[in-house]
């Protein structure tokens, strides 16, 4: 059993942040107007209720304390000329007791006082309406010290020490007056009585109540006067974040149709990079078949026999002259009017796999140096495009290789996730500053033009271990051509 109540202690204690986290989403999620009237609502509450509590116990004890002064004042003027010297006096004689009830039994003290007690410095209570307390000693109170320091105190009393008065319901002003010497100022004695308060505390409740309803009407004011405030600077947050929305809408629209109009323009790029590669393929033909034969016949002709013999006739000289002439000619006029590219593989139809074992060999039959080549993943449909700016790549950083490393350790990889097709020329040479690109290696910098014109990514990372050059094409940005 304890352990099944530990648990459940565990799991309320795990559930107590994501109760935090759903009470802050939810008070995050009311507007701002509704945040201030129940935040501002409960601080308003509260400084009402500690404004009021102060206001009121201020005013309690205001007017307690100047009713005490007036009534205190009052007795004093009328017991005090029947009082002995009390400085001198220990004991109140029987014609003084008997004026203090006459005096204190009817009339106006008669009616208003409840009780009344005549006290000694020491303790004593010389003088009482209740016979039996007459002449015996009690430790002073907090009251009683404050009395006989000088000062005039009033407390008002809603409890009730007997079931009598708790029967008869009324509620007492207790009041403690100290008695001065007339010519000196000394507190001889204190006078102790009880004022019946019922018409002091109907007034005083009538005071509080309406103290408080002041109070509460104050703060109401100001409350709504901010709420409104609050509501109006509301209303403006909605309209301009409703307009902001708005406005990041247009924005991601236009987001949108700028990811559009650069893909249009890769695109253009890439049937550029394709024509090109036309073009030379073009161009290479043409100077193949066309001023390429034309030449090697005009060098058949002035290494022929007939130049080379002296005795040749010189008409018969002239006549090999005019033909190598022509030729030469013929040349100069196919090459004005070369029309197609240079000899590029026939990559446009071939597969990624194709490319590569392509690159690679035309390089090891070139240098004589072995490459070697991975390839992971499957089939990669590419554009031609891609196809071309791929077998350069290889071709580009081989030779690259070869010149600056000696063709060490050459390797070619190849990498398709899906999306993305990867491809890293590596050697194991000296290596160089990436930072430093001088100018024998521009074929770099042609590099990477042409793979982010592809919107790819090119890098290179070399150290003393050796160089990796990498591109990476993203098949799904850079289409079918």
């Amino acid at each position: 059993m304890p352990l099944a109540r530990r648990a459940a202690d565990r799991a309320v204690g795990d559930m107590a942040p994501y109760r935090a986290t759903r009470l802050i989403d939810r008070w995050n999620a009311l507007s701002l107007a509704a945040q201030f009237l129940l935040a501002g609502g409960l601080f308003s509450l509260s400084a009402m209720i500690v404004v009021g509590i102060s206001v009121t116990s201020q005013i309690e004890a205001a007017v307690t304390r100047n009713s005490a002064s007036a009534t205190a004042l009052y007795v004093d003027s009328v017991v005090a000329p029947l009082l002995p010297d009390m400085r001198k006096s220990e004991v109140l004689d029987e014609s003084v007791a008997h004026a203090l009830d006459e005096t204190l039994g009817q009339g106006a003290l008669g009616t208003r006082l409840e009780s009344f007690k005549l006290w000694r410095r020491d303790g004593t209570i010389l003088y009482s309406t209740n016979k039996n307390l007459v002449g015996k000693r009690f430790p002073l109170s907090d009251n009683l010290r404050a009395a006989f320091a000088g000062d005039i105190v009033a407390e008002l009393d809603r409890h009730y020490d007997n079931q009598a008065e708790r029967d008869s319901g009324l509620h007492l002003l207790e009041i403690f007056n100290p008695m001065l010497q007339p010519w000196s100022g000394e507190v001889v004695a204190v006078l102790e009585f009880d004022e019946i308060a019922t018409d002091f505390e109907k007034d005083l409740r009538q005071a509080l109540v309406r103290t408080w309803f002041d109070v509460a009407a104050v703060t109401a004011i100001f409350f709504l006067g901010l709420s409104a405030i609050v509501f109006r600077g509301s209303r403006t947050i909605r309209s301009q974040s409703r307009s902001l929305k708005q406005r990041i809408a247009e924005l991601s629209e236009l987001v949108v149709q700028n990811r559009m109009l650069r893909l249009r323009v890769q695109r253009a790029s890439q049937r550029a990079t394709a024509l090109n590669e036309r073009y030379l393929r073009r161009i290479g033909a043409d100077l193949h078949d066309g001023p390429a034969q034309l030449v090697a016949l005009a060098a058949l002709g002035i290494d022929s026999p007939v130049l080379a013999d002296s005795a040749t006739p010189a008409a018969a000289r002239a006549r090999e002259l005019q033909a190598v002439k022509a030729n030469l000619d013929d040349a100069m006029r196919e090459i004005r009017n070369v029309s197609k590219g240079l000899m590029l593989p026939h990559v446009e139809n071939a597969e990624l796999t194709e490319i590569l074992e392509l690159a690679v060999r035309a390089h090891e039959g070139r240098t004589g140096v072995k490459v070697m080549l991975s390839m992971t993943g499957g089939h990669t449909p590419l554009s031609p495009a891609a196809k071309i700016c791929i077998f350069r790549f290889i071709q580009e950083a081989l030779n690259n290789g070869f010149r600056h490393a000696g063709g060490a350790g050459q390797s070619v990889a190849k990498h398709f996730d899906g999306e993305r097709v990867s491809i890293e020329v590596s050697d194991t040479g000296p290596g160089f500053d990436p930072k430093i690109i001088h100018p024998e290696r521009l074929g770099l910098i042609g590099l990477r033009e042409r793979v982010e014109s592809l919107g790819g990514q090119f890098s290179v990372t070399s150290s003393q271990n050796g160089t990796v050059v990498k591109m990476v094409l993203n098949i799904v940005e850079i289409g079918q051509a």
